[in-house]
């Protein structure tokens, strides 16, 4: 009895120190990409300094996220869907001069999901709850919703045109 007794701690031990091996080894690898990842909020704009001498910009989804490039070596980042991606910066000899993670997430302020069934709509409630266009939500939600801002966003433009009539 004293035998079994005696393994048991000696495998609990084991185990342990197993455990704590793994942990130490992953510990240094999450913290450094946890560093280097930049989180951003689907469609809104985040202003980065890029690094100097850069002559190639690439982007790995440009489905995810999309740059535009200002005076002055500033870069105009925005998320154009759910996910990872990353931006390289390189100079004219093909070195890397930066080489950043990005997640685009969801809207966390003031947004209101509904679910009815397997369908979902999201509304902005601040104070008050309008329609949103998220990607995401029920294809006729969707449709509706952008749809109704297309036509909404030509009548504004038509009516800024030179000769319009009210």
């Amino acid at each position: 009895m004293t035998a079994i007794n005696q393994r048991r701690p000696r495998r609990q031990r084991a185990r342990a120190a197993a455990a704590a091996l793994l942990l130490a080894l992953a510990w240094p690898a999450a913290a450094h990409s946890a560093s280097t990842v930049m989180q951003i909020v689907l469609d809104k704009a985040t202003i980065l300094k890029l690094p100097d001498r850069v002559a190639t910009i690439v982007i790995g989804n440009p489905l995810i996220a999309d740059v535009t490039l200002q005076s002055g070596g500033l870069m105009v980042l925005t998320g154009k869907g759910y996910g990872m991606t990353n931006i390289v910066a390189m100079d004219r000899a093909g070195n890397v001069l930066m080489d950043r993670s990005v997640e685009v997430i969801g809207p966390q302020d003031n947004v209101v999901v509904v679910y009815r069934g397997v369908n979902r709509e999201s509304y902005s409630c601040a104070p008050l709850c309008e329609r949103r266009i998220t990607l995401g939500d029920t294809p006729e939600f969707f449709d509706t919703v952008i749809g109704q801002t297309g036509s909404r966003n030509a009548r504004a433009q038509s009516s800024q045109q030179p000769g319009a009539t009210r």
